[in-house]
């Protein structure tokens, strides 16, 4: 976008324009073109795209200009390379823009951070679709996302569970499940649970298999045990129980069966420890069928 001149025809002011003027113009990457409106405003061009912009006498004897149009390429620039579009810029603000995000929505954002996003320094997040996410994690765990906490940190947010209470939770609790309701919640002992066969590959490790008991099976094993979330796990098979006291009961009595019969293939931690945040519990990958008949044994207990 380049302006054009628009000295008047019958100017009510000096019109020259002094040579050490345009020296310093030029010097400064511009060339006058005009003296514009009084005796203080002139019209520069810019060297480097050619757009023409009004500016003091005194910003340019005493400052460097800027370029308005290599300002607004730059925002352009920079929106690309932080994957946006640049829209406009924000009238009441100088500092921020409007651009539009990959999913269609609208942003503001600071130039600044548009900035340092190109630059990969951070990346940028729609809030429209972050609160969208928000609320299919809160609905997964039998919840409704009310909106942020005032009186906590940006990690917390205000839910209300299916029973109609009211409660602040952090967010990575809301998403790995790990929490109760305060109204209507059981503690670990009284809540159902499940006693759950897992299996290991771990780098550079033998295959390994891991028995223990969780309320939440998934959330224990990709929140709790595994150091890494690239790390080759998952849940063999699972077996739901009433109580969590009734699956701890179970739970020690196969393990105290598994290292009576098969103390050799009980695996010590030290192999473990850097991939797995856990003690114990875990046995070499040939007593898989073993523990898998344990659970499919479970249901035919009596006082299972």
């Amino acid at each position: 976008m380049t302006l054009c001149p628009h000295t008047p025809s019958t100017a009510s002011f000096p019109t020259v324009i002094h040579a050490h003027w345009a020296e310093i113009a030029q010097a400064k990457g511009f060339t006058i073109t005009n003296r514009v409106d009084d005796r203080y405003h002139l019209l520069l061009r810019c060297e480097t795209c050619g757009g023409t912009h009004r500016t003091k006498l005194f910003v340019l004897m005493n400052n460097q200009p800027t370029c308005p149009h290599c300002v607004e390429t730059r925002w352009h620039e920079d929106a690309v390379e932080a994957g946006l579009v640049f829209l406009a810029r924000v009238p009441q603000d100088r500092h921020y823009g409007f651009y539009e995000a990959p999913c269609g929505h609208k942003l503001r954002r600071q130039f600044e951070l548009i900035k340092r996003i190109a630059d990969g320094e951070c990346s940028h997040r729609c809030e429209i679709c972050q609160n969208t996410k928000e609320e299919v994690e809160a609905e997964a765990q039998g919840w409704v996302l009310l909106g942020a906490a005032p009186t906590r940190d940006l990690n917390y947010r205000s839910y209300r569970h299916s029973c109609g209470h009211q409660q602040v939770i952090a967010r990575v609790n809301m998403q790995t499940g790990r929490f109760n309701c305060e109204a209507c919640g059981k503690g670990w002992a009284s809540a159902p649970s499940y006693i759950y066969c897992m299996r290991f590959e771990l780098p550079e490790l033998p295959p390994m298999v891991k028995l223990g008991f969780s309320r939440n099976p998934q959330s224990r094993l990709n929140y709790q045990l595994k150091r890494r979330p690239d790390l080759h796990a998952k849940i063999l098979h699972s077996v739901a129980l009433p109580t969590g006291h009734k699956a701890l009961c179970l739970e020690k009595q196969m393990h105290a069966a598994l290292k009576r019969d098969h103390p050799g293939s009980v695996v010590t931690p030290e192999m473990y420890a850097p991939w797995l945040r856990v003690r114990s519990e875990i046995y070499s990958a040939d007593l898989e069928p073993v523990i898998l008949d344990m659970l499919d044994a479970l249901p035919l207990l009596p006082d299972a």
